[in-house]
């Protein structure tokens, strides 16, 4: 039986809105309200799968060459020594190329108390050589989460602490 290590939330509205409109613009208050109260928390699809699927907030096309960054209005909180890995859902880069930019997205356990509130976001690329313009209806998964445990080294001795969001823990000499 798998350890239970960690929890999916939703990001407050407040933080929901302001990423929403940071990505794409003045967007009424009301489409922001109603995107957000149909966000729904990551789930496995079977006893048997490792990875959490994540599913669009809202209905996003992503034509050949084009790139889309997704607020997802997902927060996780877990326990120290774990890692969350988000991969695309296999479907959508087998059938159509569609990856995560990052190629492996780590969420990092303090994530969680990030400025941002530890927001999941997503960065897709529409890859095709066919020509192919994807369409992803809100409510379907388009990425996976999958938890890893993770050692560290036997000198390791870091203190600092998180103070920011995306990209936040960039080495400092």
């Amino acid at each position: 039986m798998a350890r239970r290590i960690a929890q999916f939330h939703k990001v407050s509205f407040r933080q929901f809105a302001e990423s929403w409109r940071d990505t794409f613009g003045e967007v009424e208050e009301a489409e922001i309200q109603r995107i957000y109260e149909g966000i729904k928390l990551p789930r496995r699809a079977t006893a048997g799968s490792a990875g959490y699927d994540f599913y669009m907030p809202a209905d996003m096309t992503v034509k050949p060459g084009e790139t889309v960054k997704i607020p997802t209005g997902i927060r996780v909180q877990m326990e120290d020594a774990w890692v969350l890995k988000c991969y695309p859902r296999s479907g959508l880069g087998f059938k159509y190329r569609l990856p995560l930019n990052n190629t492996v997205g780590i969420i990092d356990s303090d994530y969680f108390q990030s400025d941002n509130e530890g927001h999941i976001f997503a960065k897709l690329t529409n890859d095709t050589n066919e020509g192919r313009t994807v369409g992803l209806k809100a409510g379907t998964g388009f990425m996976q989460g999958i938890f890893v445990e993770y050692g560290i080294t036997v000198d390791d001795n870091v203190q600092t602490e998180r103070n920011g969001g995306f990209g936040s823990t960039t080495a400092r000499p």
